[in-house]
């Protein structure tokens, strides 16, 4: 089974496609931003009064694309050149996928199946800087208490 998105091709191409869901959903500001140390690429949007982040990660995606594709024993390229196109990949298709999900959740708001606020809760931005998921880690409070069922 391939990993989804591995032939991805539209890369940056998506942003403009992300431009055109959010500014036609209504969305008041829209930015792309990469981080190049952290490997990912960062979202942002506001929508009425609500403000949203999302990350997504190229190292984790090419993490994925390695574990995929190992570099196989008879292989002409080196691990590091491998590696490389897993991160050139990845950089492609996190684009991709951030469109797709972003099309998709906008879509679940536009036909009622869910909130604004369900659709984008763990993305949504509080006063202090953090997203409402980045609390919730800090906070341990989707700890499970007692055994697993």
């Amino acid at each position: 089974m391939s990993l989804p998105y591995e032939n991805a091709t539209s890369g940056k191409a998506a942003v403009d496609e992300m431009r055109k869901i959010l500014h036609g959903f209504g969305a008041g500001s829209f930015g792309v931003m990469e981080d190049f140390t952290a490997g990912k690429v960062i979202v942002q949007f506001s929508w009425r009064d609500r403000r949203v982040t999302i990350e997504a990660s190229a190292k984790g995606y090419a993490a994925a694309w390695l574990k995929h594709n190992p570099l196989s024993p008879r292989a002409i390229t080196t691990r590091a050149q491998h590696e490389a196109k897993a991160l050139k990949q990845a950089n492609i298709s996190v684009y991709s996928i951030l469109r797709d999900w972003i099309k998709g959740q906008v879509t679940a708001v536009e036909v009622g199946m869910l909130s604004f606020e369900g659709a984008f809760l763990g993305q949504l931005l509080l006063a202090d800087g953090r997203t409402v998921l980045q609390r919730i880690e800090a906070t341990d409070m989707l700890k499970l208490e007692g055994p697993r069922a």
